[in-house]
């Protein structure tokens, strides 16, 4: 078991001066980010992966680092509520910025062997969306509401490979929902908002549970703490909280962020409900435009859904139901 009980009280001091090397994840980093720009520069003038997206994905190996190397991971084993800040930056905030950085568009631009690649079946399964929101829920409900926790506490090994876990699974997910990358799934905006929303229910319910207890879950755990930490329960609840909060604050954000990005690109708004009902607006407005004209019915697809034409039918369309009641 991690001994964790000689840690001086965490103080500003302390978080700054309170690292570890992490050979291992250093050199992960090191070779990741080789790896990216090697396969970025390889595309050349012709890589649609603009600066910002090789910065964000440069970023977030860097933040994977700090988190694992500084006082955050320190002291995650000591308390549970920092061993929660850790959790949802490895799965939240670590993953957005590599999801960002269009990774899997980086590899697929080298070739048209490394583009099939990418649009195969298998790759298509691991990255498809139910795939990575099934993932992280598992994950973040048997982390946290079994005995995974102790389990843990005495085992470097499942601790490194939990951290892992958390980052695997937030990039999964969140390909899958803010993700836009040439693979072969193409989720509609709106069920990529849905899916955010259903993000919401792990966090929120190991939140509820983590902050309602009135016990210690997690005894293996807490028997390192210091004497100084907070009260076991206190410290669990805390945790929960945070979860609560942070997880579903930053799911929402997400969200946000992806509404106010289809609203400002035409491109986008053309894929926010899907071709199956977009045809049926469309068919639909074809119909309310043919009203007005003396031309017969237009076809299915003649008239562009964004266009005046299609909104002055909308509007007519309006008003007749408003008449009607």
């Amino acid at each position: 078991m991690h001994d964790h009980g000689s840690l001086p009280p965490l103080g500003w001091s302390e978080f700054f001066t309170t690292w570890s090397l992490q050979p291992g994840w250093l050199l992960a980093v090191v070779i990741l980010a080789a790896g990216y720009l090697t396969l970025r520069n390889a595309a050349g003038a012709a890589s649609t992966v603009k600066g910002w997206r090789v910065a964000s994905f440069l970023t977030g190996l860097g933040l994977m680092y700090v988190v694992v190397a500084s006082a955050i991971n320190g002291y995650a084993m000591a308390l549970a509520w920092m061993h929660m800040v850790l959790h949802l930056t490895l799965i939240m905030v670590v993953p957005t910025l590599l999801v960002l950085g269009h990774p899997l568009t980086v590899i697929a631009e080298t070739g048209p062997r490394a583009e099939r690649a990418m649009r195969s079946l298998p790759v298509t399964i691991l990255i498809h969306p139910v795939t990575g929101t099934l993932l992280y829920s598992v994950v973040i409900i048997g982390t946290h509401l079994s005995g995974f926790m102790d389990s843990m506490a005495q085992s470097t090994s499942l601790m490194v490979g939990e951290q892992v876990l958390y980052v695997v699974a937030g990039f999964l997910f969140l390909t899958g929902t803010i993700g836009e990358e040439k693979v072969r799934t193409d989720l509609p905006y709106l069920g990529r908002i849905a899916l955010l929303v259903v993000g919401m229910v792990p966090d929120t319910i190991v939140g509820i549970v983590m902050l309602q207890t009135e016990r210690d879950l997690y005894p293996v755990y807490s028997g390192a703490r210091p004497e100084w930490a907070l009260d076991a329960v206190k410290d669990i609840q805390t945790a929960g909280g945070l979860m609560w909060a942070g997880g579903d604050g930053g799911m929402m954000l997400l969200a946000i962020g992806l509404v106010i990005a289809v609203v400002s690109s035409p491109e986008r708004r053309v894929k926010m409900t899907g071709r199956f009902l977009d045809g049926v607006r469309s068919s639909r407005l074809a119909e309310e435009s043919a009203r007005g004209t003396t031309e017969g019915p237009a076809e299915p697809g003649s008239v562009d859904p964004d266009s005046d034409e299609a909104l002055d039918a909308y509007n007519a369309m309006l008003a007749r139901m408003n008449q009607q009641h």
